[in-house]
């Protein structure tokens, strides 16, 4: 007992001393993590040494005793093993004595994840100049599945060059999954007329990535959406039999057309039908997305007769359990959008067991704390799915990101989900550049290995360390910053914030919507402060990333499209009824030329990271504004 008690006090020691300095370099915080009183490694004389063997560590090199096999640095003893009986899935334990590292894998991957965690405590040991303390860690995932999705849909397509850094960095971060949500982005052969603007992804590129991430302990999975947001196939009349709505129905989104295929017409399955045939084959998941989510259509048009007679509820499932079936011929499991089934929570037992559910929300108070439950109940797998809140946001919105994932990390454990799954959309032109984004990313990839709430506390110096890699710290600090701009509107909160909403709703009336109404030109103004002091600190940065040439551009770039946004608010707010076209011509003649090179801008930004394809109709969306300046 003694013993006992002299252990803990060591341990408490050496977390005063050494804790918050080490975890702080710790992107996932550990299950566990303990240290030996009085004792440090002798690694510190050599980590840069071990640091460079280590990272090109091959996973067939992870075999036992490498310092047998493997030039280590002189002195340090340094194994790999396995054990597949003793740790939890994806689990491994880290001990670092003296004179000595030893690691100890559940499977591959958890050693792959050891060697993160081991990359980051050397990183501690060389810029922070200090010797590594003895310890062990013994650590494992939360969720099984720790996924990223992002939107290629929505105008924006990356490079290849881009995806590769994006796999990179996920790895880094112990994400086991990525998926690239597709609508018309793939190369499909007899479907020319829908992707030939789009720059897509060919069946060559996906079986690249996938091999890529593979490599990296990352199933990319299969994204194709197959019943709702069909819009970029709809609208060309080729396909228009399939829609569920030809003109214009009413749907609880007001009046909408062509956006969902129609579940009762044979050819919407025939059409998915040889979609997944095709497409399938480049990946090696046993996973596919089928999506389904925001059917708004459905029931309105042509299917209105068999939901009168079956409900609606059932002739949304009875289509899913088709593609789910299809899907399961070809060799995979599916997953889909929660939302839809969600509203006939009786059919949810209906649903096949092996399907699992992707429970969505964005709101940081979303009650997923409802929803997880009702899939649990009725036996079937279910992941949760917060977002970045990086879309119709131009700069972010950081406060709402934040608690969102924080509430599906927490809510997500408590009722076993599978997996937890950060989403990144598109929406509205995909305005948001990727600098934006990397806040919610890394804290996200945090959050679904293990929550901790002190991990948002170490999330500036991560981003600096990791991400922006700028020793002045300025980058992070001003990234943050600026996603937290929107607060000074003090709006109502949704799923956008001020700057995006007044690009976007240039054309109507500024009263009929929920936040924009309540807009104050103090307010704007005091996020412009909030905003030029962000650039203020950004100007002082230093990145020296990969993608440092980008980033500062990019920030740049965001942040005076939202200014644009608040001087064409405070411009509305000084007339008598608040429209674009009551502006008086000369402050419209001088908002048109700041947008038309803005726009020039945001042409110039777009191929760093992207293909051309989409660009036309990200940028159309803000060269219809020049219209009403003209007005």
């Amino acid at each position: 007992m003694k013993k006992l008690k002299l252990i803990c006090i060591g341990v408490l020691f050496h977390s005063c001393l050494f804790g918050n300095d080490i975890e702080k370099y710790l992107i996932n915080t550990p299950q566990e993590i303990s240290y030996t009183d009085g004792c440090d490694s002798k690694i510190f004389e050599q980590a840069w040494q071990l640091k460079n063997f280590v990272q090109v560590l091959e996973d067939n090199e992870f075999k036992g005793d490498i310092s047998i096999a493997q030039p280590v640095p002189i002195g340090i003893h340094f194994s790999f093993k396995l054990d597949t009986v003793n740790l939890p899935n994806q689990g491994y334990t880290l001990s670092i004595a003296d004179d000595s590292v030893i690691v100890v894998g559940q499977n591959t991957a958890a050693l792959y994840y050891a060697k993160q965690t081991l990359l980051q405590l050397l990183e501690y040991s060389i810029s922070e100049e200090k010797p590594i303390p003895c310890l062990k860690i013994k650590d494992w995932p939360d969720f099984e599945r720790r996924g990223y999705m992002l939107d290629i849909s929505r105008d924006k397509v990356p490079t290849m060059e881009s995806l590769y850094q994006l796999i990179d960095q996920l790895a880094d971060w112990k994400i086991n999954e990525l998926q690239l949500y597709t609508e018309h982005t793939f190369a499909y052969k007899d479907h020319e007329t829908v992707w030939e603007n789009s720059s897509p992804l060919t069946a060559e590129e996906i079986q690249l990535l996938d091999a890529y991430s593979k490599k990296h302990h990352i199933d990319l999975v299969p994204n194709q959406n197959s019943f709702g947001h069909m819009e970029n196939w709809l609208k060309h009349d080729e396909y228009l039999d399939m829609a569920e709505c030809p003109d214009d129905c009413q749907t609880v989104w007001g009046k909408r057309k062509r956006t969902s295929l129609a579940p009762t017409v044979p050819g919407s399955f025939e059409l998915m039908k040889s979609l997944y045939q095709e497409v399938l084959p480049n990946f090696s998941s046993q996973f596919f997305n089928i999506g389904g989510d925001e059917t708004v259509e459905l029931c309105e048009g042509k299917s209105k007769a068999e939901c009168d007679k079956l409900g609606k509820g059932q002739v949304y499932l009875n289509y899913l359990k088709k593609l789910n079936t299809e899907a399961n011929t070809l060799g995979f499991k599916t997953q889909f959008w929660g939302d839809i089934i969600l509203n006939h929570p009786e059919l949810i037992s209906e649903l096949p067991s092996d399907m699992t559910a992707l429970v969505w929300g964005y709101a940081d108070d979303h009650p997923f704390d409802k929803e997880l439950p009702k899939f649990k109940a009725a036996g079937i797998d279910f992941y949760v799915c917060p977002g970045t809140s990086s879309w119709r946001s131009l700069i972010g919105r950081n406060k709402n990101a934040f608690g969102n994932l924080k509430n599906a990390a927490i809510t997500g454990k408590a009722n076993g989900a599978k997996g937890y799954l950060n989403t990144n959309w598109g929406d509205y032109g995909h305005w948001q550049p990727l600098s934006v984004v990397y806040p919610s990313m890394l804290i996200g990839a945090s959050y679904a290995w293990h929550y901790d709430d002190k991990a948002i506390d170490h999330l500036e110096f991560q981003l600096n360390k990791y991400v922006f890699k700028d020793k002045t710290g300025n980058t992070g600090k001003a990234v943050l910053a600026l996603g937290n701009a929107y607060l000074d509107t003090k709006i109502p909160k949704g799923n956008a914030n001020a700057f995006h909403l007044l690009l976007r709703r240039y054309l109507w009336t500024m009263q009929g919507n929920y936040q924009t109404k309540l807009l104050t030109v103090d307010n704007l103004e005091a996020s412009r402060k909030s905003i030029l002091n962000a650039l203020e600190v950004l100007a002082l940065g230093e990145p020296q990333s990969e993608d440092a040439d980008y980033l500062l551009p990019e920030l740049n770039q965001a942040a005076a499209l939202a200014m644009h946004a608040i001087d064409l608010g405070i411009a509305r707010l000084g007339t008598k009824d608040m429209q674009t076209k009551s502006i008086p011509a000369e402050q419209r003649a001088k908002l048109k030329s700041e947008l038309l090179l803005l726009i020039e801008k945001h042409k110039e930004l777009w191929v760093m990271r992207n293909r051309i394809g989409g660009l036309s109709d990200s940028a159309s969306k803000l060269e219809d504004i020049l219209s009403f300046y003209d007005y």
